[in-house]
């Protein structure tokens, strides 16, 4: 069986960090009698704060590098402390011990189903059941993924979201509404039902941002389309994310497009022209430009290991998101399933049409995680940042999650020595706990 996490060099402590490191954390602490907390949720009294609190101990994954022997403190929503394991925390209050991982919570931007439940079900107990099959493998928040639909039924989808992501109080949060097609290619469909394909309109934007009520956060689309330059401004202008993806672009048109307002493409190599020495395609604007981020799907299907690898090496500093695109036989017995009106097999961790394409995923992300770390040779902090503070980041909502940082929510999941969810925390609140294990 292979390793769960990559070999490490001889003479490298994968579980060190820097001593710069631990002195920031002790500085931005402050621990001094009667003193308000940094967090503003308490003072500190003989260096701990007043009320109850939850700490956790184990090896912190922080945004870096990884601690041996830390602690992550939390009371009620927010992160109270996280640094090395303190007596006075570790004493009181409710303290729990993993001889595995600490992590911040997974987010997973392109998500289509779990659980055998979809986005597209329109339905509010759907998305309850995704949110809490998605918590179980450490996601704390994600964006709801349509697929390429007739119009009705899109606006049933988006509105259900608008209506539910406000008050999911089971499993992972609802971050918002990721809208993959209808304006796609009909070449690079992939698993999309051409039947809904349409060429984009510039009152398409004003439709899919009163449809989801304000909840759109993502777009994919292919930029070669006519009308889609346009299109893209006007979502790029609302501060909606707009990815390049399904598309048959060109590498010139690839630039238009990154003028007009794209940053990022999805499921790179996947449903997009490919690379070629004398036509680069859209994944030569990818690996080239520094203004794309891009996403991949670490199944070991979609995309060869050793591209993989290639992939993080020049999308590094931020620039590469793990997603699962998971499909809602995530969680269930090999079988005959339904995604956006075709029907898909699931059959040992692959998911197809019937004519064997590829149809969206079985992953999910804490599988992701260990992935690529696996694939790329990372070390697991660089993994686990790639699923949950780069997200962020591109979502905007790295001043409250993405990280084990002072003052942001308290989305934590504890994982064992190979991790494997034990534990999930949102908001301080435990919503996913894993069965017990022989």
């Amino acid at each position: 069986m292979e390793p769960l996490l990559p070999a490490r060099p001889a003479g490298f402590s994968f579980l060190s960090v820097a001593e710069g490191r631990l002195t920031r954390y002790l500085q931005r602490v402050k621990l001094r009698e009667n003193q308000v907390h940094p967090t503003g949720t308490g003072e500190v009294k003989g260096m701990v704060p007043s009320g109850e609190w939850s700490a956790i101990c184990g090896r912190v994954v922080l945004a870096d590098g990884i601690l041996d022997d830390g602690m992550v403190v939390f009371q009620g929503e927010r992160i109270l402390y996280v640094g090395p394991y303190l007596e006075e925390y570790g004493k009181r209050g409710l303290v729990q011990k993993t001889t595995g991982f600490i992590w911040p919570g997974l987010i997973d931007v392109h998500v289509h189903g779990a659980g055998g439940a979809d986005v597209m079900d329109g339905t509010p107990s759907s998305l309850r059941t995704m949110a809490k099959t998605l918590a179980r493998h450490g996601v704390t928040g994600f964006l709801a993924t349509t697929m390429t639909m007739d119009r009705p039924r899109l606006e049933r989808a988006l509105a259900n979201v608008a209506a539910e992501a406000p008050r999911m109080r089971e499993g992972a949060e609802i971050l918002g509404v990721h809208l993959e097609g209808p304006w796609i290619c009909p070449r690079h469909r992939g698993a999309q039902n051409p039947a809904y394909i349409s060429d984009p309109r510039p009152e398409d934007a004003e439709w899919a941002w009163n449809a989801s009520d304000g909840w759109l956060r993502w777009v994919t689309l292919a930029p070669e389309r006519p009308g889609a330059l346009e299109l893209i401004q006007l979502f790029a202008d609302r501060g909606v994310v707009v990815s390049a993806g399904h598309t048959g672009a060109t590498y010139e048109e690839m630039q238009d497009a990154i003028t007009a307002g794209v940053t990022h493409a999805t499921h790179c190599f996947n449903a997009m022209t490919g690379l070629h020495h004398r036509q680069p395609g859209a994944v030569g604007a990818v690996l080239t430009d520094d203004r794309l981020t891009t996403e991949v799907i670490a199944d070991g299907f979609h995309v060869h290991p050793a591209v993989i690898r290639l992939l993080a090496k020049v999308k590094d500093k931020d620039r590469l998101l793990l997603i699962s695109d998971g499909i809602r036989a995530v969680g269930l017995p090999d079988g005959r399933y339904e995604l956006g009106g075709l029907t898909v097999y699931a059959k040992e961790g692959k998911a197809t049409l019937e004519d064997g394409g590829l149809a969206g995923s079985l992953l999910t992300m804490d599988a992701a995680v260990r992935n690529i770390a696996r694939y790329a040779h990372i070390p697991l902090w660089k993994a686990v940042r790639m699923a949950s503070l780069v997200p962020a980041k591109k979502l905007g909502l790295d001043d409250r999650m993405g990280s084990l940082e002072i003052g942001k929510w308290a989305n934590i999941v504890m994982t064992d020595e190979n991790c494997r969810v034990l534990r999930v925390w949102v908001k301080g609140r435990l919503i996913a706990e894993a069965e017990e294990r022989e």
